[in-house]
């Protein structure tokens, strides 16, 4: 365990997370919504710190990054735990359930990154944010040695944490859900506006792509691409790259996969501004 950043003590030793917009207000002995955020006496800790669940080399288009190191391969590596909870997660075993988990240190994956010729270290398959202080260690010592560091994220991060980790972070991956408030509400219990925030100010600081999952009676109405296109007109420009993904039944959902010529009608809507729209899983 490592003492957490980001956190206040309150009174019965009580603490309040402030890493996230969840602000999770902790009693002793309890966690909080990520499920690894600890209160023990009073101060909070990480209690996912240099474990793992996942460790694989990847290519960089599997993050999905296209116009970022396109062809070259880079270490990628999870932990566990969640601060979202989303109906239909894909890597539900290790962000929702605690799975077994190898202690490593940060000294390790930079070799290992070094070892198998990667450019760098990718933080993904669960949320990377919620393994706040050990990303952050190990980012540093990375771009230390030469290394590239990638984000694969939900965005759903206070403003504090996200400038203090974006000196170290040379590409983010951002899971721009649904461009609907009650989609966020209702799906993955948590808010849209944190995530507009965290696209915002990140494409400033680093190269940035987006991922939409298109999910059939959710989120795949006309009104819904026009939405989503515009926002990212309007506030990233047209060279914004966004990646279209094909919904299939995972975790709590059973809706049918997204039909292809749903995919194909999003990315016809929103290429008549975006140059940079791709189809993804599929």
């Amino acid at each position: 365990m490592k003492e957490a950043r980001f956190y206040k003590a309150l009174d019965g030793d009580k603490v309040q997370c402030e890493l996230c917009p969840h602000f999770c207000l902790i009693e002793p002995d309890k966690i909080g919504i990520c499920k690894v955020r600890k209160n023990i006496k009073g101060r909070l800790y990480s209690l996912n710190y240099a474990k793992i669940s996942s460790l694989a080399l990847d290519p960089i288009e599997k993050k999905p990054l296209y116009h970022f190191h396109s062809g070259e391969y880079i270490l990628s590596v999870g932990t566990s735990g969640c601060n979202l909870k989303c109906l239909f997660c894909q890597n539900w075993s290790i962000s929702q359930e605690t799975p077994d988990l190898k202690q490593i240190s940060s000294e390790f994956l930079v070799q290992e990154a070094k070892s198998n010729d990667s450019f760098g270290i990718a933080y993904t398959y669960n949320e990377p944010f919620i393994w706040y202080e050990f990303v952050f260690d190990t980012a540093r010592l990375a771009k230390e040695n030469g290394l590239r560091n990638v984000l694969v994220t939900n965005g759903f991060i206070n403003p504090k944490p996200l400038k203090d980790m974006l000196q170290f972070i040379d590409a983010m991956n951002i899971d721009l859900k649904s461009i609907g408030n009650n989609f966020y509400k209702d799906y993955c219990k948590a808010s849209l506006k944190p995530v507009l925030e965290t696209i915002k100010t990140s494409s400033r600081y680093c190269h940035v792509e987006l991922t939409n999952l298109v999910i059939s009676g959710l989120n795949d109405k006309e009104e819904n691409f026009i939405q989503l296109r515009d926002w990212i007109y309007d506030n990233l420009g047209p060279d914004a790259i966004l990646h279209i993904s094909r919904y299939f039944p995972c975790y709590k959902m059973n809706i049918i996969p997204t039909p292809i010529d749903t995919l194909k009608k999003a990315q016809e809507i929103i290429g008549k501004k975006l140059r940079y729209v791709y189809l993804g899983n599929v």
